[in-house]
């Protein structure tokens, strides 16, 4: 499986809270590794890591509107597929919707990057939105949220310490077009504990 480049444009004046899916990469800050380990090619989450996607998932009751594909939390960053769907769909809780692909490929090879910076996420917890999010809106509560509950393990349960800040401020975006860059991408999500030594983020 390739490992994708994280170097494209970002896109201007492109709306991210039209329905679409996004490829959502998210690192900690100074890329320590806060979440788990791999073993023998499998993700183990320590206590933080299982917060991590506790609250991942529990972005659904937050914001009605999206949907959570294929997703890993790794010791030092975090990737998934996000899907915001129309505000007026009533979205099912087993996720079985479709989610309009959109957006462009970003490189000459027509294969998907792993995404663009986006610059700092909107900081604050956000309750349930009731008109459509944008994916900063999301990304901003999801690390706003998971920040406050790693300070909290780190008072009661003594969870290691992080610099500053638990999350880099920025974070990587790709739009995904078609069917055959969501597989890719997925397998890609997939295999990213067993290649975690060829990882650029290790």
């Amino acid at each position: 499986m390739q490992e994708y480049s994280r170097r494209s444009i970002r896109l201007k004046n492109y709306d991210y809270s039209q329905e679409g899916k996004y490829f959502i990469t998210i690192c900690c800050q100074d890329r320590t590794c806060l979440f788990g380990k791999i073993d023998k090619g499998e993700m183990i989450l320590n206590e933080a890591g299982k917060m991590i996607e506790s609250e991942w998932l529990a972005l659904k009751s937050r914001f009605p509107n999206i949907v959570l594909d294929e997703f890993v939390v790794m010791p030092n960053h975090f990737h998934g597929i996000l899907g915001i769907v129309d505000k007026n769909a009533v979205v099912p809780t087993n996720n079985n919707v479709e989610t309009p692909l959109a957006g462009v490929q970003n490189n000459k090879t027509g294969k998907p990057d792993i995404g663009q910076p986006q610059g700092s996420a909107p900081t604050g917890i956000t309750p349930t939105i009731k008109t459509n999010p944008t994916v900063g809106n999301i990304i901003g509560a999801f690390k706003s949220i998971t920040s406050v509950e790693y300070i909290k393990g780190i008072e009661t349960k003594n969870w290691n310490q992080f610099k500053k800040r638990l999350w880099q401020r920025n974070y990587w975006e790709h739009i995904i077009r078609n069917d055959g860059a969501f597989d890719r991408i997925s397998e890609y999500i997939q295999n990213n504990p067993r290649k975690w030594n060829e990882d650029k983020l290790n």
